[in-house]
């Protein structure tokens, strides 16, 4: 097996495969590259959703898409019309086969399944990655695979952690057009809970209990949470599991760093893609691998500068300092957002392709005390850690 590579990519889940593809679209196809991860990806181990405007390079994947997203809350609950957004979703057993099929299809692209023990600077230039014992070589190496650090001061931690069952019911019960966006009639406690529904025609759908909290939570709290919604809120009491599906995400603010070392960059969660604020990944993995594969292209490196401190970064730490401190309920802030807001605008705003007038406008029609005080909170805890680290 050949030993030496253009690029080395560790993991190959949604950001090792699309950052991959990517390449191949900026017609970079004909280099080498090592695809490394544990085992091969076949099983529908996760869903991704996301809302676009145009078809995106995986359309032809797209399981399900939605133009309306329902909402419910205290204040009651709206169909809401997205257009020209589409609100879509992606099974994992279907991406990983669209991308075992595409790759199968391209003799420059070397796909390695094993434990990756290392990676680091090669002494002769370039990079290396030790796989099972066994030393591979590449000019570029990108990494997936999240470490476990602890968070700095000044900093949040939460997760998003969710428990999702896909069912079948005898009678039907769901609206086809429509996905529930959040459903916070369910109760709440002192974290941040909703339910999502996506329903594939009107006898089955993917229903989520999905939280966001510091801590995760036993497996019978989420299963005990699905069968009263489907029971309460649904009207539902026969029906089948057809699937079921359980996933962590993290939700933090701590910087991560996009260049590891000299010749080895992160990329997906490792690199800091998660939204902090609700979770979603999909889509700026996408525009990562597509900035990286340009600058590939380009110049012969992947790393690229973001010119300026990102005021959608900063407003994810406002609101997860405010739900870490307990100034509002995160149910009250998300149904003052789209109460107030259409959704259009809401969705802009969380995909990080609003104005700063936008935002400003947005932000007035929330709780503007808490919002103003958390803040303070975060430049203030941000300097201090700043003065620590100096002294």
């Amino acid at each position: 097996m050949n030993t030496h590579f253009d690029y080395i990519i560790a993991g190959s889940g949604a950001a090792g495969l699309s950052l991959a593809y990517h390449l191949d679209l900026a017609g970079l196809g004909d280099r080498r590259v090592l695809l490394i991860d544990q085992v091969r990806k076949e099983q529908n181990d996760r869903t991704w959703c996301f809302w676009e405007t145009k078809p995106g390079p995986f359309e032809a994947v797209v399981a399900k898409r939605w133009s309306h997203l329902w909402f419910h809350g205290d204040t009651g609950s709206r169909r809401l019309a997205i257009a020209p957004y589409t609100y879509k979703l992606i099974q994992g057993g279907d991406f990983y086969r669209f991308m075992d099929d595409h790759f199968a299809q391209r003799p420059s692209v070397t796909r390695l399944y094993g434990r990756v023990e290392a990676l680091r600077e090669d002494p002769e230039g370039g990079m290396q990655v030790q796989v099972d014992g066994q030393i591979f070589h590449g000019r570029w190496g990108f990494n997936s695979i999240a470490p476990l650090a602890p968070t700095p001061p000044g900093h949040a931690a939460w997760l998003q952690h969710f428990k999702g069952w896909v069912i079948r019911t005898d009678s039907p019960v769901f609206d086809p057009e429509a996905a529930t966006f959040m459903d916070f009639r369910v109760e709440q406690g002192d974290d941040v809970r909703f339910v999502y529904v996506l329903p594939y025609d009107t006898h089955t759908a993917l229903i989520e209990d999905t939280y966001f909290s510091p801590s995760l939570l036993p497996q019978e709290v989420y299963d005990a949470g699905l069968r009263h919604y489907i029971r309460e809120w649904l009207g539902v009491e026969r029906y089948s599991i057809e699937h079921v599906e359980y996933g962590v995400i993290p939700m933090t603010d701590a910087p991560f760093s996009m260049r590891l070392s000299p010749h080895i960059m992160n990329i997906g969660t490792a690199g800091g893609m998660t939204k902090a604020s609700t979770g979603y990944t999909f889509q700026r993995i996408q525009r990562q691998s597509q900035r990286i594969a340009r600058q590939l292209r380009d110049t012969e490196q992947p790393f690229y500068t973001d010119l300026g401190v990102s005021r959608h970064a900063l407003m994810d730490s406002v609101l997860l300092n405010v739900l870490d401190n307990r100034r509002e309920r995160g149910k009250t802030f998300f149904q003052q957002l789209f109460g107030h807001n259409p959704p259009q605008g809401v969705l802009r705003f969380l995909d990080e392709e609003s104005t700063l007038l936008d935002d400003v406008r947005l932000m007035g029609t929330v709780n503007i005390p808490a919002f103003m005080a958390a803040s303070f909170d975060v430049m203030s805890r941000r300097a201090l850690a700043l003065l620590v680290g100096w002294a």
